[in-house]
């Protein structure tokens, strides 16, 4: 009956504009909140939110942020994976290189004091918290078409089992990127082990509530997509909601412990200032 009735009032122009206009105001569990600053509980006192979304299981998102902006990334209830992807806002060449963010810090696993690390040596984002207390993944990418579809019988992006890749694909065509310009991703909330014998453990979930912080250091395009680790043995998709808030903050300043915390991460800094300082960023 229900439908039946919202199916006649939308049967007509004026009635489908009536129906749409009577959705103001209307919350769903998975969406963005505009502005950001009616988020019901701002996490922090370094400025006001510029984003505040949750993504369903499933689902992506994407923004472009401004150098020195805070982005903390929640696993609500312990199955979210957030796959993520950073670019150079406007210089699409320079991106997350995971092969050098693990070769560079020598360590395979992501967590509080690592880098992202673009190919050119330089921070992309800084990771400044993380309550997890696990090892988040650089080595395994998102899921795919062909894997998904072998798996869960379809990986489409509109799909009930979308794939990792096909939602950062329509993510990166917001902003005028192409599947070429997608490189391998890195994943929180889910992780991996790497064995004595070179192979790779699914180690699973952290947990519901971890957060992890991430910190731009330079202007970027974050692309996320919010789906099952590819390594996740389950036979069903599971994959629940992932809470991303954001705000205006810096980047990270000279004596940081995070700048300090290794020769090489002291090199990708004054790395990435030199490159800024060259286009008069200071």
């Amino acid at each position: 009956m229900a439908r039946a009735a919202a199916a006649a009032a939308t049967s007509t122009t004026y009635g489908a504009r009536d129906h749409a206009r009577a959705q103001a105001g209307a919350r769903a569990e998975a969406m963005p909140v505009v502005p950001a600053t009616d988020w019901p509980a701002p996490p922090c006192e370094a400025g006001h939110l510029v984003w505040a979304e949750t993504v369903a299981g499933g689902g992506y998102t994407h923004r472009a942020v401004a150098r020195g902006t805070e982005i903390r990334l929640t696993d609500l209830r312990g199955d979210a994976c957030a796959h993520l992807l950073l670019h150079v806002d406007g210089r699409p060449w320079e991106r997350l290189n995971t092969a050098d963010t693990v070769k560079v810090q020598w360590n395979a696993y992501l967590g509080a004091g690592r880098l992202l690390l673009s190919d050119q040596g330089r921070v992309l984002a800084s990771l400044v918290t993380d309550t997890t207390g696990g090892r988040h993944d650089a080595l395994c990418g998102t899921s795919t078409l062909r894997r998904n579809t072998e798996r869960y019988g379809d990986g489409a992006p509109h799909s009930a089992t979308p794939a990792g890749r096909e939602l950062l694909k329509l993510a990166a065509l917001k902003h005028g990127l192409e599947p070429r310009d997608l490189p391998p991703s890195v994943s929180f909330f889910q992780g991996v082990e790497v064995r004595e014998d070179g192979a790779l453990a699914f180690t699973g979930s952290y947990g519901p509530g971890g957060s992890v912080t991430l910190r731009a250091e330079q202007d970027l395009t974050v692309l996320i997509a919010n789906v099952p680790h590819p390594l996740d043995p389950r036979p069903a998709y599971t994959s629940t909601p992932l809470e991303v808030l954001a705000w205006a903050a810096g980047p990270t300043p000279p004596g940081d412990p995070v700048r300090e915390a290794t020769p090489e991460a002291r090199r990708a800094f004054l790395n990435t200032e030199e490159a800024l300082a060259s286009r008069g960023i200071r």
